[in-house]
């Protein structure tokens, strides 16, 4: 099965005769980066958006991984943070931000001869509240992963299969999903929260997130971990570090890490609680 999904795969790409990748670094994009590579060599390219949401560590690590894999890689610069459709973070903030994305690369791609923008949507983000899956595909962009039916799990069986070191890497999605629909986006805060996960990465807790909320950092960590923090960390020494970024207040989420948890006030919404 999964051999068969590369196959189409490699087959899409070489029906493609081009492709311009719309490359955030992480996991999902990369394979498809990768396999575009594979099949088209120098008829690929690899674009990443440079923004404040993307952490200067995270755009260090597409340039790696691209070098590695061996893909003509550049960088453009997105004005989202201009936008305050986007800025006052609404329900479909990712809508803007897609939108941004595909306006500066739709344009590039034609004038480059790109007859598509290829992203790293896969099957299984079809299946959760992703409104800026839509503003790419209103600008004409391809989906392979989903097109083929690929899923998460799937992604990281091919990476590892296809030899890529970064197999296992915890998804890294926008700064912007780690606030609560309805409070501001600023670059100030979006660096608070980009520090204070880089401070814990550094500690050695890879998987996690700092959801902000106002002036409160919450910490949240695969359940199974959460009673080794305790036991291990200097949780004062945390407060203090994370106090140093600008929180006033720092929790732990009993609950644990749970991709898209800042959805669920979407859910309540539907069921008029």
């Amino acid at each position: 099965m999964l051999q068969d999904k590369l196959d189409r795969l490699y087959d899409l790409f070489q029906d493609l005769e081009r492709a311009l990748i719309a490359y955030s670094g992480g996991i999902d994009s990369t394979l498809v980066a990768k396999i575009a590579y594979d099949v088209l060599g120098d008829r690929a390219l690899a674009i990443t958006a440079v923004s404040p949401s993307l952490l200067p560590e995270d755009l260090e690590d597409a340039r790696v991984q691209a070098a590695a894999i061996g893909i003509s890689h550049e960088e453009v610069e997105t004005q989202e943070m201009q936008n305050p459709n986007y800025t006052s973070n609404p329900v479909d903030r990712c809508y803007f931000c897609k939108s941004e994305l595909h306006d500066t690369l739709k344009p590039l791609a034609k004038k480059r001869g790109y007859p598509y923008v290829v992203d790293g949507v896969n099957a299984d983000d079809l299946q959760d509240y992703r409104p800026g899956i839509q503003a790419a595909k209103e600008r004409g962009a391809r989906s392979p992963l989903a097109e083929v039916g690929v899923t998460k799990a799937e992604v990281r069986e091919l990476s590892k299969h296809l030899g890529l070191p970064w197999w296992d890497k915890p998804s890294q999605p926008c700064l912007s999903s780690r606030f609560p629909y309805g409070e501001e986006i600023t670059v100030a805060k979006l660096q608070r929260v980009g520090r204070a996960e880089i401070y814990l990465r550094r500690l050695g807790w890879q998987n996690l997130r700092v959801r902000s909320d106002g002036d409160t950092a919450r910490i949240e960590l695969p359940p199974d971990l959460i009673k080794t923090f305790v036991a291990e960390v200097d949780l004062s020494e945390v407060v203090a570090e994370l106090q140093k970024l600008g929180f006033l207040f720092v929790t732990l989420d009993l609950e644990g890490y749970q991709s898209g948890k800042l959805n669920r006030v979407l859910e309540k919404t539907t069921v008029g609680v």
